[in-house]
């Protein structure tokens, strides 16, 4: 069984990639899978990148670059037309609901459009989705936002199975927090559980582990220039620290930021060896870029695609700040996988190791 995947949001292909490597084996019954069918991204570059590793032998035309709001979601639509799917995802936009930030929910630039993403739902009716976005979104708009989304998507007639996953627990090398939503069709008869954790509790998720072994011809691998003035800052924070909390580097005001009630934790910080990396984020300017714990400087873009567990011979298309945008953005395909293989186990009634969903949501 091979279920076609189309996509919203697609981004460089996180998710698409982790769906491809999610694979089960049921006795007597083959190999159950998922490929890609289409997707969809507003950004050249991103569309590019998803092009050239997940579908590089097709003619390109089932990767769209447009924003949703100006596609077309009926039949009549050759992406739909010619590209049959029967499971769909979608990572929305999460900058209105993400906790740093105006947290605008809704009513924000790009809180709505969601909304695209269940109009495929209620037009075509897949098997099961997947719905990605930050864990601010069950408090944007006090509450009223996620019981909106959860609303409008069980109307188009799913079970829905919503649940934060910590992917440091799943085999990523990062602590990075996101709700997952799985929904299968009503007249499906299966129950979806998040797999537990404990499947990949002897993977080795820290950064030291994750940024070793990186081949010298790996693409996107150029260091990120650095000034003599920056790399003297970093030599005074010691691994875990940051601009702000430096006890050596407060010793050199020079050196010091000066930003007025500036105290994000993430600038100038360095990463702990014998732990994960903090989140890889794919916006912000100098003091971002995510700081290795002994040697200073930034990682390259193939460290940090490292830390979202992207095979090494996955290249991102486009200019460096670029590609950092898109590696940030993703969602890291280790953890996609694990998510995407419990699916199939899921519709292929194999068993597995899960827990419970662990955000309330009445069916």
């Amino acid at each position: 069984m091979q279920y076609k995947l189309g996509e919203f949001f697609s981004g460089p292909g996180g998710l698409a990639c982790g769906a491809m490597q999610a694979k089960v084996r049921v006795p007597g019954k083959g190999e159950w899978s998922i490929k890609h069918s289409w997707a969809n991204d507003r950004d050249e570059d991103t569309c590019h990148t998803y092009k050239r590793n997940i579908c590089r032998n097709d003619n390109a035309n089932s990767v769209i670059c447009a924003d949703v709001r100006s596609i077309d979601i009926s039949e009549n639509n050759p992406l739909f037309r010619d590209h049959p799917f029967d499971a769909f995802a979608f990572g929305f936009p999460c900058n209105d609901f993400s906790n740093v930030g105006e947290k605008n929910g809704l009513d924000g630039e790009y809180g709505a459009l969601y909304s695209y993403g269940v109009k495929v739902l209620d037009k075509f009716k897949p098997k099961w989705f997947l719905a990605e976005n930050v864990s601010g979104l069950t408090s944007a708009n006090d509450g009223k936002a996620f019981s909106q989304i959860m609303n409008d998507m069980r109307e188009c007639g799913y079970h829905l199975y919503p649940h934060l996953y910590k992917f440091e627990e799943y085999g990523v090398p990062q602590t990075r927090h996101r709700i997952i939503i799985i929904g299968i069709k009503d007249d499906i008869k299966k129950v979806y559980y998040p797999p537990s954790p404990k499947m990949y509790s002897d993977i080795d998720v820290s950064a030291e582990k994750a940024l070793s072994g990186i081949p010298r011809t790996a693409p996107n691998n150029e260091p990120s220039f650095m000034t003599e003035r920056v790399r003297e800052r970093l030599s005074y924070i010691k691994p875990g620290e940051n601009a702000f909390n430096a006890e050596e580097l407060k010793k050199h005001p020079e050196l010091q930021l000066k930003v007025k009630g500036a105290t994000i934790s993430q600038i100038y910080r360095r990463l702990v060896p014998d732990a994960p990396s903090y989140t890889v984020t794919g916006s912000g300017g100098g003091g971002t870029h995510i700081y290795h714990w002994k040697e200073p400087r930034a990682l390259t873009n193939r460290e940090r695609a490292r830390l979202q567990t992207f095979p090494d011979d996955y290249v991102f298309m486009g200019n460096k700040e670029k590609v950092r945008r898109q590696i940030g953005m993703a969602v890291p395909v280790a953890g996609a996988k694990a998510i995407f293989e419990a699916v199939l186990k899921t519709m292929a009634d194999v068993e597995y190791d899960h827990v419970d969903c662990n955000i309330d949501f009445k069916n």
